[in-house]
């Protein structure tokens, strides 16, 4: 057999083939969910990937700790959130061409307006509105996950919530409501 060489091989090998089996469980539960969180950062489906990938090789290295977490799926979170919020801050600061973009990802909402308001928001508010609109996550975890406390997320989600009703024509009254 054909050793692959990569840190990732070694780091499941050290590990054993229970820390495989489950760690590749979790990876497949929870990658596709991680590239949307990132999605709505960085607005582009390879960087999302690539983001979620750079995340789950962190969780990797991190694995046995991490797996005893409560919630192991908010540190990958946190962390691809870190490393999505660090990409983003790059391409802000590089001025680039408009450049095509890729086709958006399944998962996009039908409504492309909210979709373009949201890629408009502070990326912690884009964050916070990824974790608890399209993810469905309450607040406290949502708070957990980006590393502030659960009033500074729901301020986030609040926030957001009222730019989208402006970017979107929405009556602010109907924001209000958290």
């Amino acid at each position: 057999m054909v050793r692959d060489e990569t840190p990732t091989y070694a780091l499941v090998q050290e590990r054993g083939v229970g820390a495989e089996d489950d760690y590749s469980s979790f990876f497949r539960a929870e990658f596709a969910r991680v590239v949307r969180t990132s999605y709505l950062i960085v607005h582009d489906r390879q960087k999302a990937e690539d983001v979620a990938q750079e995340a789950f090789i962190q969780l990797l290295a991190h694995w046995n700790k991490v797996i005893r977490y409560d919630r192991p799926e908010a540190w990958v979170r946190r962390v691809a959130i870190r490393i999505a919020t660090r990409a983003a801050r790059r391409e802000r600061l590089r001025p680039v061409l408009e450049e095509a973009s890729d086709p958006p990802p399944p998962f996009v909402p039908q409504d492309i307006d909210l979709l373009n308001a949201v890629k408009q928001l502070p990326t912690q508010q884009r964050a916070a509105v990824a974790l608890f609109y399209f993810e469905d996550r309450p607040l406290p975890e949502v708070a957990h996950i980006l590393g502030c406390s659960h009033a500074a997320a729901k301020v986030h989600v609040f926030n957001a919530r009222k730019r989208l009703a402006q970017l979107l024509g929405e009556e602010a009254a109907d924001v209000d409501r958290l």
